[in-house]
């Protein structure tokens, strides 16, 4: 009967003893590994696949992914979210608001070790507190496939951001994403987060928005700034950055040549700090957009601003909503624009400012040169009935009458505005392209009007949708 025994593995023979986890969640995901690998062993697979065998084993994974993040569940007492284990294999995993606290947290983080799927992970509003913090990264240590994570409005706090920086300083994470808006990170956590910003690599957009920087956090933003070679998108608005702040910011700004996007919306620069922002435009030449709406900032920082825009190359966007400007700051605004041959701007937002039909004609000028120019206002004062009509007539309507007389469709129309005859267009390339045709001449007005039927993403015009919004 010896001979008839199956062969024990070897490492039966081997100690018995065990290394001691080094902490309580190294050991909470052996457990739950543990528990999942006592299943009925696979058969061999045969040479010949067939695509049942392979779905089989697909079906087979995500079923030991489901039991162990059940089994993780039961470790950490926590009732399961049904949504998490239907959507395992999705690339988007929106858990926001779920009350997960941070046991439910580390049961999900089990789960994502292993997890191939999962691209982008939404945890706002979670309570996830230091605990589930360090469970997540612990699990982007593990998990090479998620490069999405939100956190945003979990209070996370010093503790939070010192869990964060630790993590960013290693570098080693697939993560290139990060919201942390709402976690009520003050100064002190800034000097971390920069810190380890500073020669980080990875994050391409970070989301700081919502939080308590002051004067202090602006100087360490700055400084960050100055070295950091990774991220393109930045958005600091609503915090309480001032005058101080405002300058050590821009100060590292004017050194840094990655940053693209950068939203310091809902501030308190000022007229101060406009100087320096129209010395960082002079200079700076990867800025694509710029959003520094309700700063406090008058027409005599709107005058600093347009001297830097007569050098600037690079920015397309500029939102100054809700600053305190009048017309004669939106006209020092587009008449920088027309100094400059080399403006890329597309689109500037002073859409709480009152403008007149002279104002418009100048703005006529200004598109002469640069016909990929949009500058949203509130309205126009004064306007005569004639001029009304004018602005208001249906810009489909004409197109569609002069389709008509050419015996051509309206997407013909369209499609010869593309170079390359395709469906979609770049909004800034659209727009410098309707406005150069003569076939049916528009103004500035109806063109905006066309752009907003059209578009189905932001800053692209989709011509399949003219079905939707013919007259």
């Amino acid at each position: 009967m010896d001979n008839d025994e199956p062969l024990e593995p070897e490492t039966k023979d081997e100690p018995e003893t065990k290394p001691t986890p080094q902490n309580s969640d190294e050991t909470l995901y052996c457990e739950a590994e543990a528990s999942v690998a006592v299943e009925k062993e696979k058969p061999a697979r045969e040479s010949s696949e067939t695509d049942l065998e392979i779905e089989d084993t697909e079906k087979f994974f995500t079923t030991r992914q489901n039991e162990l993040y059940l089994e993780a569940c039961r470790l950490m007492s926590v009732v399961p979210v049904s949504y998490f284990l239907r959507n395992m294999e999705e690339s988007y995993m929106n858990l926001n608001h779920h009350g997960l606290g941070p046991n439910g947290t580390k049961a999900i983080a089990i789960a994502l070790v292993s997890n191939t799927s999962v691209v982008t992970l939404e945890l706002a509003d979670n309570g996830l507190m230091e605990e589930g913090i360090l469970s997540l990264l612990e699990m982007l240590q593990e998990n090479y496939y998620l490069q999405e994570l939100n956190v945003s409005d979990n209070d996370l706090g010093f503790k939070g951001a010192k869990i964060i920086s630790e993590f960013l300083q290693r570098n080693t994470s697939s993560l290139w994403n990060l919201q942390l808006s709402g976690n009520n990170f003050r100064d002190e956590s800034a000097e971390l987060l920069c810190q380890a910003l500073a020669a980080n690599y990875q994050i391409k957009t970070l989301d700081l928005s919502h939080n308590q920087f002051s004067d202090k956090g602006g100087e360490y933003m700055g400084q960050m700034l100055a070295l950091n070679v990774g991220l393109k998108s930045l958005d600091l608005s609503w915090n309480h950055f001032y005058i101080r702040g405002a300058v050590a910011l821009c100060n590292g700004l004017r050194a840094n040549g990655t940053l693209q996007k950068l939203d310091l919306s809902m501030n308190g620069f000022g007229n101060e700090g406009a100087t320096a922002l129209g010395e960082v435009l002079r200079l700076n030449s990867s800025l694509v957009y710029l959003d520094i709406s309700i700063n406090d900032i008058s027409n005599e920082g709107i005058s600093k601003i347009s001297k830097g825009l007569e050098f600037n190359e690079s920015l397309k966007v500029l939102k100054l909503f809700l600053n305190p400007m009048s017309m004669d700051g939106a006209v020092l605004l587009i008449l920088s624009i027309k100094r400059n041959p080399k403006s890329k701007m597309e689109e500037i937002d002073i859409s709480n400012v009152l403008v007149s039909e002279q104002f418009l004609k100048i703005l006529d000028g200004v598109c002469a040169i640069h016909p990929q120019l949009d500058v949203v206002y509130k309205a126009v004062q004064g306007l005569s009935a004639k001029t009304t009509v004018l602005l208001w007539a249906n810009p489909m309507k004409l197109i569609q009458n002069y389709a008509d007389q050419h015996k051509i469709t309206v997407l013909d129309f369209f499609k010869s505005l593309s170079p390359d005859g395709k469906m979609t267009m770049p909004v800034g390339n659209f727009r410098k392209a309707i406005i150069l045709q003569d076939k049916v001449p528009l103004n500035l007005y109806q063109v905006r009007e066309l752009v907003k039927k059209l578009s189905d993403k932001p800053n692209m015009v989709n011509f399949s949708l003219l079905k939707t919004v013919m007259p």
